[in-house]
């Protein structure tokens, strides 16, 4: 945890809750910060903070990792219980009103630390939907303590909220004992014990009102999602509608707007402003020359990875907040225990496809260490972040159709077999999957939008930057002639074993500083086929950038970060030899 992002000068209040029920849009409405919001496990696990004004002061307000108890069973209920161990100025608990008597079971494990609480009752929308009514006054007094009916994706009860919280934000804290919950029953059990349990069971029971109505299309839909039937070819079906969408949509993007715009108009331009007052030389060519930062810098990030990040996103994101990953987890839980990890694991790998950062600090919600150096692991061999996915999708869509499947087939392959060797490698073990299974929503289009603009504007400033870098590296490269050094002395690895033009080094080189830079430098070479998908297949396995090497290092030690980035390196020139090896002798015998 980074103390020092934390004001100690300044009161705190905590935001906690079940994952899944909706904290962080409590959080971005309440600070103004826009955090991202995911409908699935392990979104927070990396806290956050903001600040919140309340009764004319100003308050820290700490976005607590999801927990569904205090009994610190993983990375972030540790993180979750070290928060209310150091105390604070109040607590914000969310409840899911569809869910109320599992949610209870945390709501009463806080009042034992006597701190003030503010409860919300989320997501009631969803809980009428399924003909559920809850009487918040009854359960206001079961809890002692204030509850606030709310819909937070459209922002109703959120004012109310606020003077809920002022108020016990004015009142004595030591006056402030609680009168029920956990502290009502004799032995105080834990929530992992039948007490606690019964007693969330109790007060459920008791406010909640159910209703005889059928089950919505979205209910049936949602509950047929996670059995084998339908639910296996609805996974394909999505898969292949995801794919597709990023794939066409990209394309389409990128081929009819953003190329003839680079093309046409942005180079042309930035080229006649040079040349007008630069002479011809090395520098001219730095800025608009083969390699030049202001030609490829357009052609690369704007033109070619830009348009599939866009589209990646819109898809993705519409997966995310509809609930739908949690099911393909459930759904292949018996395949990804065979790999050695839980199938709530499947969510950090397709995290990965975003950037593997975030899935490697998502596996702090994993139950062991093993699970989170062997999906680690695996995104790192096997995972393209968005960025490297639209510059595969660039280089290999301009050869053959079959390429990209081929590919996924190839990323397949690695992922089952770098989960099962690290499996092997990695002592202990995985505990079985528990894993909530939110409500099938369709997401709210002002959330939806918030979100994806959230996306976009990271990847323009966090993905940028380092792309840059590695741009004006390739222009110095090219210009100064270290690049044909560089070249001609690895000509036996590229030329010799990998069948690759000995200008494709330069991937190489840059791939370490961002991923998509391992491929964008061949989308300028004219490349066969064959050495086309050939680059695709090393620059999939290549080296994890900095930015994934450092998370490595932070998260699970200097020793495996090393062992998985060597790995990868020795994987990634072995297997690229042998598929231009054995093309040869194809060609030879046939």
């Amino acid at each position: 945890m980074n103390r020092s992002l934390i004001n100690e000068n300044r009161g705190r209040i905590l935001l906690m809750g079940n994952p899944n029920v909706g904290k962080s849009v409590f959080f971005s409405e309440l600070t103004g910060i826009r955090a991202v919001s995911s409908n699935y496990a392990g979104t927070t696990v990396n806290f956050m903070e903001g600040q919140l004004e309340v009764g004319g002061r100003t308050f820290t307000l700490i976005d607590v990792p999801g927990t569904y108890s205090l009994a610190a069973s993983s990375e972030a209920e540790k993180i979750a219980l070290e928060f209310i161990k150091n105390g604070a100025d109040a607590i914000i608990c969310v409840l899911d009103a569809a869910n109320l008597e599992r949610n209870l079971c945390l709501a009463l494990e806080l009042q034992q630390f006597n701190i003030p609480t503010v409860y919300t009752l989320n997501l009631l929308d969803v809980a009428l939907r399924r003909g559920i009514t809850l009487n918040a006054a009854l359960l206001e007094r079961e809890l002692d303590a204030p509850v606030i009916p709310t819909v937070a994706v459209k922002n109703r009860g959120i004012d109310e909220l606020k003077k809920r919280l002022e108020f016990v934000l004015g009142e004595d804290k030591t006056a402030h004992a609680p009168s029920g919950g956990c502290n009502s029953c004799p032995s105080k059990n834990k929530c992992g014990q039948n007490g606690a349990w019964n007693n969330s069971r109790e007060i459920a029971r008791r406010v909640i009102k159910k209703n005889a109505s059928p089950l919505t299309l979205l209910d049936r839909l949602g509950d047929n999602m996670v059995k084998p039937f339908p639910g296996i070819p609805i996974a394909f079906f999505v898969i292949a509608l995801l794919i597709g969408t990023v794939v066409g949509g990209g394309k389409s993007l990128e081929e009819f707007v953003l190329l003839p715009l680079v093309e046409r108009f942005i180079v042309p331009f930035f080229r006649m402003l040079f040349t007008s007052f630069i002479p011809e030389g090395v520098l001219l060519n730095i800025l608009v020359g083969e390699y030049g930062i202001f030609v490829i810098s357009f052609e690369w990030i704007l033109a070619l990875i830009f348009p599939y990040v866009l589209f990646f996103y819109i898809a993705f994101s519409f997966l995310e907040d509809s609930g739908y990953l949690p099911r393909v987890s459930v759904l292949f839980d018996n395949v990804m225990r065979k790999l050695g990890v839980q199938g709530g694991s499947l969510i950090y790998a397709l995290m990965g496809f975003g950037c593997a950062v975030p899935a490697i600090i998502g596996t702090r919600a994993a139950t062991s260490r093993k699970e989170r150096i062997i999906i680690s692991a695996a995104v790192c061999f096997a995972v393209p972040c968005i960025s490297q996915t639209g510059a595969l999708i660039a280089l290999l869509s301009a050869y053959s159709w079959w390429m990209i499947p081929a590919l996924i087939l190839l990323g397949l392959f690695l992922f089952i077999s770098s989960a099962l060797i690290a499996g092997k490698l990695v002592k202990g073990k995985t505990e079985p999957l528990i894993l909530e299974i939110p409500n099938l929503l369709i997401p709210e289009p002002k959330a939806y939008g918030r979100k994806l603009l959230i996306r976009m504007k990271h990847f323009l400033a966090e993905a940028e930057i380092p792309m840059l870098i590695a741009i004006v590296i390739a222009a110095l490269l090219k210009e100064t002639g270290t690049l044909e050094v560089i070249a001609f002395y690895t000509e036996p690895l590229m030329s010799k074993w990998l069948g690759m033009p000995s200008e494709a080094v330069v991937g190489l080189i840059l791939g370490f500083v961002r991923r998509e830079m391992s491929v964008a430098p061949l989308l300028a070479l004219d490349l066969s086929p064959l050495q086309a998908f050939i680059g695709g297949a090393v620059s999939l396995m290549y080296i994890p950038c900095l930015s994934v090497f450092g998370i490595l290092v932070k998260e699970l030690g200097l020793k495996v970060a090393v062992s998985i980035a060597v790995s990868t390196v020795f994987t990634a020139i072995l297997i690229g030899g042998l598929i231009n090896q054995t093309a040869r002798l194809l060609v030879i015998f046939l």
